[in-house]
C-alpha cells in the first residue's frame, strides 16, 4: 500500500496583551469563507493554542505542492481581509526567519 505522506506542521508567534481578547473572539466566531479556503488549501486538523503571551499553530497538510497551496490562501480576497483583522493582533517572535510572521518550528518527536 502506497499511504500519502502527511506534513505536520508546527508554528509560534507572540500576541499582544492587549490584543489577547480580540483575537480570541475573532477566532470564536471564524468566517466560513476562511475556513473554506483553508480546507481548500488542502490544510486539515488546523488549530491555534494561547500559553503566556504566544500562540502555538498546528495543522496537517495533506496535497502535493505546499508553496502554491500557500500562495493559492495569500490570494484569496476573504482571507486577506481576515488577516487585516488578525494580524494586528499578533507580532513576529524574536528568532523568526525574515519576512517569516508565523515562525516554523522543528518537529523533535511523532508518535
Amino acid at each position: 500500500m502506497n499511504e500519502k505522506q502527511i506534513m505536520r506542521i508546527g508554528q509560534v508567534i507572540r500576541v499582544k496583551a492587549e490584543k489577547l481578547e480580540e483575537y480570541k473572539k475573532l477566532h470564536a466566531n471564524a468566517w466560513e469563507g476562511v475556513l473554506k479556503t483553508i480546507y481548500a488549501c488542502n490544510i486539515r486538523n488546523f488549530s491555534i493554542f494561547y500559553r503566556d503571551g504566544y500562540l502555538f499553530g498546528y495543522f496537517e497538510y495533506i496535497g502535493d505542492d505546499y508553496e502554491k497551496d500557500m500562495e493559492k490562501m495569500a490570494l484569496d480576497e476573504i482571507t486577506r481581509e481576515w488577516w487585516k483583522l488578525t494580524d494586528p493582533c499578533q507580532e513576529p517572535v524574536k528568532s523568526a526567519e525574515k519576512g517569516e510572521w508565523w515562525a516554523r518550528m522543528e518537529e523533535v518527536f511523532h508518535c
